[in-house]
């Protein structure tokens, strides 16, 4: 079993089903309803978990309610919560989640500026035998410590580049790769071409540059040179949560010695099937789902 650290936040998600995002400020009905754990990094370790890697999980949150239930819905997903720390004079963060008929998504998100920013503790008590790491740019200071942790141990540290990324630059550049989306790249380089984007990024960071398109698919940035590996066909249900799984299947795959290419296509494969899916991180899948899809697409 490979061991993944996993660096970022944790977060509880208010969902709400609807045909239409609302458009005006009146009161809405929805179609569907739900709440479940969310945030970058603690989706992308639940996704670890259920495709078959031990994840452990470093993240800040208050000493509150909602973190009493982010903590339950971890700890049935079998996630590592040892290196959680948990501040009583701040309030953990939460969403409120728009799901359209097409399963794209609105997020109002909160989070606690006050929350301590320090991440040096993660150093102090590392998991034995970790074969990778990923951090998300929500919180700079953490995604700076466990890069620098996966630099000294010379393994994989992925970041997961989500702008404002330009917040947790110096994790962008201690990070082995740099798997961007696309808004996320855009927001780096300042044009509107992913591709372009990419290759952009490629000149600013020394990391390998990856960067996910949606439907469009995956570009990788190859020796000055942009490959890209279409998105499998799928009719989308639920976008919530799939770039976090991707993130996270993609770290597990270079942490279990796949090669970039294969890792990418087991990301694209686990970030598919949860699309086809509603709820979040509830439908991520497990290794079974994925190498059954893989071998139908194949």
């Amino acid at each position: 079993m490979s061991r993944i650290l996993v660096a970022g936040v944790a977060v509880l998600d208010f969902v709400f089903h609807m045909d239409e995002f609302p458009q005006k400020p009146e009161k809405y009905r929805a179609s569907g309803a739900s709440i479940s754990g969310g945030g970058n990094a603690a989706n992308a370790a639940v996704a670890i978990a259920r495709l078959g890697g031990q994840a452990h999980l470093a993240s800040r949150m208050g000493d509150d309610e909602i973190a009493d239930l982010i903590h339950t819905g971890l700890d049935s997903e079998g996630v590592e919560t040892s290196l959680i720390k948990r501040y009583p004079a701040n309030r953990s963060s939460f969403s409120s989640i728009y799901i359209d008929g097409t399963g794209e998504r609105q997020i109002m998100n909160y989070r606690d500026e006050k929350l301590p920013s320090t991440g040096d503790w993660i150093d102090q008590t590392v998991p034995e035998g970790l074969s990778a790491v990923l951090a998300d740019t929500r919180w700079p200071d953490g995604a700076l410590a466990a890069m620098q942790l996966a630099q000294r141990l010379n393994i994989a540290g992925v970041m997961d580049a989500e702008a404002p990324v330009l917040e947790a630059e110096a994790a962008l550049h201690a990070a082995s790769h740099v798997a961007f989306s696309a808004q996320g790249v855009i927001d780096l380089a300042g044009c509107d071409d992913v591709e372009e984007a990419a290759m952009c990024a490629d000149t600013i960071l020394p990391g390998k540059i990856i960067a996910t398109d949606g439907e469009n698919g995956v570009v990788v940035i190859n020796d000055g040179a942009p490959t890209w590996y279409p998105a499998f066909d799928i009719t989308p249900v639920d976008t919530l949560g799939a770039g976090d799984v991707w993130h996270g299947a993609f770290a597990l795959a270079l942490g279990e010695g796949r090669a970039e290419a294969d890792a990418v296509q087991f990301a694209s494969a686990a970030a598919a099937i949860k699309c086809g899916r509603t709820g979040g991180r509830d439908g991520a899948p497990n290794r079974v789902e994925v190498t059954q899809f893989l071998r139908e697409k194949s």
